[in-house]
């Protein structure tokens, strides 16, 4: 039995996987081609996404294998001769254990190691694809419109990469447009983004409900160009990026720089704890569930309707935990409630099948004579 659950699992965990990488790709394909990325780029982004589309499908995948190989043992009545034989709902279920062990195993690699890794990587290189992004604007010799409201024009770049009679109007803002102007700049580089640094220049604010010009003369200034590539695109280190480690014992620079609380990060940390129970409890709600239909030659379809019904009900626990510790992070061990929930869900459907399969002894019969 152990041997078809894991067979079926990596069936259809492959399937599920491809569903779901496949309208990942879609959509980075999308975002990749628009800023004129090659296809590695977006080989290497789909690659670095798909760790984190296998801790997605994995409970579904345990779940549906679980619910698959119980069905099929019942229509083949081989459920009933291992019971009949003397074997208890608890025995019947201590392969399905197994199966989920191996596979919470799996899910604390990839929560542990995998995910966080490949978001930090796939972080790095959203922040280099953004800098290129940036600087594929920057055309010596005509004016450039990145974004609505925003104009840039240099006249000429030297092959150091030094920026030679900057022309940037920035009217975004409808209360206030500012028209810079400089004789040299540079594109750097910053945690927080690419910048223009600006040397021996001059900045015109014109307020549009006074009508007041203000002119500001700098020897440099700095003007952070993010609106050339678009919000969201630079890819910045948080939460979900660090080892579980770091979470569950954070530092205190790095609560700072991340502009959180000590228990936002144990929460973070807890949770991938208690995401690698969410397989085994799926596969035993599933096997549990089905025990306690029995054989029947209509097959199974009230119980695995049932078993569906359960998980969603687990999911929705999960859910409702994660927003009530996010509002109250000092609650972090409520996280943990939809797992033992679940559990506890399944020992009480097994216990019932248990009962329900238990042969009574005949009583009145007439002996012939």
């Amino acid at each position: 039995m152990l041997s078809q659950l894991l067979m079926l699992f990596g069936f259809f965990a492959l399937i599920l996987v491809s569903v779901y990488w496949v309208n990942r790709a879609v959509l980075l394909f999308d975002q990749l081609i628009a800023d004129g990325q090659s296809a590695w780029v977006f080989l290497e982004f789909t690659a670095l996404t798909l760790p984190n589309v296998i801790r997605l499908v994995l409970p579904m995948a345990a779940f549906v294998a679980a619910v698959y190989v119980t069905n099929r043992l019942s229509s083949d009545s081989e459920l009933v001769v291992m019971q009949a034989t003397g074997f208890s709902p608890f025995r019947l279920a201590r392969p399905v254990l197994y199966f989920g062990a191996v596979v919470g195993v799996m899910m604390a690699v990839l929560v542990h190691l995998l995910v966080p890794a490949s978001r930090a990587t796939l972080a790095e290189r959203q922040s280099e694809i953004a800098a290129d992004v940036t600087a594929r604007f920057l055309v010596e010799g005509s004016f450039v419109h990145p974004v609505s409201g925003l104009t840039l024009y240099i006249r000429a770049i030297t092959p150091l990469g030094e920026l030679q009679d900057i022309f940037l109007s920035d009217g975004r803002d409808p209360r206030q447009k500012t028209i810079y102007t400089a004789e040299r700049a540079l594109l750097v580089r910053s945690e927080g983004g690419p910048k223009l640094v600006m040397f021996d220049g001059m900045a015109q604010t014109l307020t549009t409900a006074s009508d007041r010009l203000a002119v500001t003369r700098f020897a440099n200034s700095s003007y952070d160009i993010g609106a050339l590539i678009g919000p969201g695109r630079a890819g910045r280190i948080g939460p979900d990026e660090m080892l579980t480690a770091s979470l569950l014992f954070p530092d205190p620079e790095v609560v700072a720089r991340l502009k959180t609380t000590p228990e936002v990060l144990k929460f973070a940390g807890h949770e991938r704890i208690s995401q690698m129970f969410l397989p085994l409890v799926a596969g035993l709600i599933g096997f549990s569930a089905l025990l306690m239909g029995g054989f029947s030659r209509f097959g199974l379809w009230r119980q695995i309707a049932a078993a569906s019904v359960l998980l969603i009900v687990v999911q929705l626990l999960v859910n409702a935990a994660a927003s009530a510790v996010k509002q109250s992070p000092g609650l972090w061990p409520a996280v943990y409630l939809p797992e033992v929930a679940g559990f506890l869900l399944s020992v009480i459907m097994l216990a019932l099948a248990g009962r329900r399969k238990r042969v009574r002894p005949a009583t009145g019969l007439a002996v012939p004579s």
